[in-house]
């Protein structure tokens, strides 16, 4: 009786141990692992820098033309001083030197005349310069118009149409043409320095 009770008791025994076991493997297994893990953070993609070229412009190296040589032949500078005629460009040549060589200004009107270019300005502009050189203002006057007429922005007249204002006493005309000539070429050029300077001593030297 003891011994059938003895070996029941053993059994219930063993009999709930084996139950009981994967219950506490679970328990055991749940314990070493970190039920709050740290998030893994991926480092940033590297990036590449902004480029600091810069599309500025090029420093403009080119040489600057006296006006003389823009009237070589096949010039584009200045399509309205540009000669592409050898025989007109001699015939201006000649009466350049006519005017400023010999100081013969008399000769000089029928040599630029005979070029057939009276509305060129650059003729135009001379032959003013020569009938002022001359004392005759009126005509002298009139050709400076013509010139201008023909190109708006050719300093030239506007200098030597300047120094006729001074000789005629007017001043404050001048100072318009001298303005004229900094908006067309700045104070730095030779025809603004010249008229400016003529203004200041009332002699004028061309």
């Amino acid at each position: 009786m003891i011994d059938s009770t003895t070996s029941r008791l053993v059994f219930a025994f063993l009999f709930s141990a084996f139950f009981a076991m994967p219950t506490f493997d679970v328990v055991i297994a749940a314990g070493g692992v970190d039920p709050n893990p740290v998030p893994v953070t991926t480092p940033p993609a590297k990036t590449t820098a902004p480029s600091t070229t810069t599309n500025a412009p090029k420093a403009d190296t080119t040489e600057k033309k006296h006006w003389w040589q823009k009237l070589e032949p096949g010039s584009k500078t200045d399509k309205k001083s540009s000669i592409d005629d050898p025989a007109f460009l001699k015939g201006y040549r000649e009466a350049y030197s006519t005017i400023y060589e010999r100081n013969d200004y008399a000769a000089a009107i029928p040599q630029l005349e005979a070029l057939g270019q009276p509305d060129r300005a650059d003729v135009a502009n001379l032959i003013g310069y020569s009938y002022r050189k001359l004392g005759n203002y009126q005509l002298a006057s009139q050709w400076y118009e013509r010139a201008l007429k023909a190109d708006p922005n050719h300093v030239r007249t506007w200098q030597y149409y300047g120094l006729w204002q001074i000789e005629q006493g007017n001043r404050e005309q001048a100072m318009y043409h001298l303005g004229k000539i900094e908006k067309i070429c700045g104070k730095g050029c030779a025809e603004y320095q010249s008229l400016a300077q003529a203004l200041t001593t009332g002699q004028t030297t061309y």
